[in-house]
């Protein structure tokens, strides 16, 4: 029977389109194991979407000239088309101003605040003195009251984790134009997490299999937990639910609350969408279900503390005791899967400062396998990683051209010209045998790995198979075999048994490749299913562009297929253009000067 897993997927933040940093946290490794997992037979369901409230969406769309919803639907739009054109396989990607959102939203409040999780309290907000509109508390700087980090948010240091007030900061400072912020009293809703330390506690300390920084930095947080604000004063969110609140203008939820409950309306939506409006449930219930969030750093406390911390308070499960929300008794997270950060030539990127690679902006001129090798094999799984024109170029060149994409090429074509099809085999000699054994023997090599999410080990695995091919080809001749036919059609059948088996290796990987080399080895329909754009509609609501895709029929499967001699094959292009090594200076045109 096979399994449940939810991939929740971080939300992007929709004030702009997103850089090649962002989608190497949370894009690439979330599809990388979802297509595994799919291809294992494993029932996936991958869901996330944009995230379009709060202060930092109003601040844009002013500096844009539009409205707040012009600019969260434009760049929406433009997300979309860009996750799409990388592959990334959602079962729906969709937005967080929908109704349906806004619905799941409130009713995930009043769970919390039936139980007595959410609280009033009044508090000192931080207010723009030339704009009259409330800062959020990341938009705030300052010195850390416990380390003396200069460069803290008014939420949280990022240098000792410590979670923190606006108010609480020594010389504070607003991010968007550098003025002290003016504080005023407000009154407020919080989430009660320290009446949530307890069991979030417990669960941490069974959460044996999380990667050692992740689990670390989350159980470090518990000592100080206090009570969060769950409401801001702006016009831009989800209204509050409660009489009193729903019509105040200027009171929503903030931003940060309503975003993580998208994994949860997303999958609501995508249940209702496909027709099953209760089938949400299956990944969300089911204490069989597994779930998998993938996410960069700066995000694991949203995912590791306070949003078990929610799902525990709507359970039920805090120091207040209560009753199941009306959702149900929601499952918490089984495992956060973080990765690091990704620099350009040693420094963060930064659109204010013009250093920034964008997503879009890559796949027109390089396409998507290329941008989802180098994250897979570079990328921040486990440490900051650094990106370069010139490492882009070296790997591109060397590794998926030489190596991979030339074993393909070369297979292809000896045996394409020689045969036109697949060729029978002859007598398999040790050398035959020792190949087929090591290719054979690489799928639960590379499956054990990516079901652990290390992407890095994985695709070296795969690679070693291929240049174990690659050094086959060159032993064995076969083009030096005319006068023994024999033997070069079982090189070649041999050749291209490995081919095929390497390549299913790496569909997870590398999905748009996958399908041409599976066309080119004489395979009809689709073997790695890519993800549609889908204009949709709710009532009440305008139209908008979703990720979904139909991955149920997807042919590709976790295991040797055997190649049938006479299968037709094709005859192939090259798989992976070479780049100019001088890209490798400076970039394309439109890049940012490495420095």
């Amino acid at each position: 029977m096979s399994s449940r897993v939810l991939t929740a997927v971080a939300w992007p933040y929709a004030n702009g389109p997103r850089h090649i940093g962002h989608v190497s946290g949370f894009g690439v490794p979330s599809d990388v194991f979802s297509r595994y997992q799919r291809m294992i037979g494993n029932d996936v369901l991958m869901v996330s979407g944009t995230d379009e409230h709060g202060t930092p969406i109003s601040v844009q769309a002013e500096r844009e000239g539009m409205t707040t919803r012009q600019l969260a639907d434009k760049y929406n739009r433009v997300i979309v088309d860009d996750l799409q054109g990388l592959g990334l396989s959602y079962d729906l990607f969709t937005r967080t101003t929908t109704l349906n959102h806004y619905a799941v939203v409130q009713e995930l409040f009043l769970g919390l605040w039936k139980n007595g999780y959410v609280v009033p309290k009044t508090t000192m907000g931080a207010v723009s003195p030339s704009t009259g509109r409330t800062l959020p508390d990341r938009y705030i700087e300052g010195t850390c009251p416990i380390c003396g980090y200069d460069s803290a948010r008014g939420d949280q240091c990022d240098n000792c984790g410590n979670q923190l007030d606006p108010a609480d900061l020594i010389d504070p400072r607003s991010r968007i134009n550098g003025e002290t912020p003016k504080f005023v009293e407000t009154e407020h809703f919080f989430l009660d997490l320290p009446a949530l330390a307890g069991s979030l506690g417990k669960w941490l300390g069974d959460r044996t299999d999380w990667r050692p920084n992740v689990l670390k930095f989350s159980q470090n947080l518990l000592a100080d937990l206090r009570p969060r604000a769950i409401t801001r004063d702006l016009d831009w969110g989800v209204p509050v639910p409660l009489d009193g609140w729903r019509d105040q203008p200027m009171k929503r939820l903030y931003v940060w609350f309503d975003a993580v409950i998208g994994y949860l309306s997303a999958s609501v939506e995508w249940a209702r969408r496909t027709g099953d409006p209760d089938a949400w449930q299956r990944w969300w219930i089911d204490p069989e279900a597994l779930s998998y969030y993938f996410m960069g750093k700066d995000n694991i406390v949203f995912h590791s503390v306070i949003w078990p911390g929610i799902l525990l308070g709507h359970n039920g499960e805090g120091d207040h005791g209560g009753s199941t929300g009306p959702l149900g008794e929601l499952r918490l997270p089984d495992e956060v899967v973080s990765s690091e950060y990704l620099t350009m030539s040693g420094a963060k990127f930064s659109t204010s400062r013009n250093k920034v690679i964008y997503v879009g902006d890559f796949l027109r001129d390089f396409g998507p396998d290329a941008l989802r090798y180098f994250i897979a094999v570079a990328g921040p799984e486990t440490t900051d990683s650094d990106f370069t024109w010139d490492e882009f170029v070296r790997r591109t060149n060397f590794e998926l051209a030489n190596e991979w994409g030339n074993l393909v090429n070369r297979s292809v074509s000896m045996a394409h010209k020689n045969n036109g099809a697949v060729p029978t085999p002859g007598t398999l000699t040790d050398l035959d045998h020792a190949l087929l054994t090591t290719a054979r023997g690489s799928f639960d090599v590379v499956g054990e790995l990516l079901g652990r999410n290390k992407l890095k080990a994985a695709m070296g695995e795969a690679m070693r198979v291929a240049g174990a091919a690659n050094k086959y080809l060159s032993d064995a001749e076969p083009w030096k075999l005319k006068d023994d036919p024999e033997r070069r059609d079982t090189v070649l059948h041999t050749a291209l048994q490995v081919v095929s088996d390497v390549n299913t290796l790496m569909t997870p990987f590398l999905p748009h490749a996958a399908q041409k080399v599976h066309e080119a080895l004489g395979g009809s329909g689709v073997w790695a299913a890519e993800p549609e754009v889908r204009e949709v509609s709710e009532e009440g609501g305008p139209d908008y562009p979703v990720i979904m895709g139909d991955y149920a029929s997807e042919q590709a499967r976790w295991a040797s297929r055997p190649l049938e001699p006479g299968r037709p094959l094709v005859k192939p292009t090259p798989l992976f253009a070479k780049l100019d090594e001088k890209l490798g200076a400076t970039g394309p045109d439109w890049a940012p000067i490495e420095s």
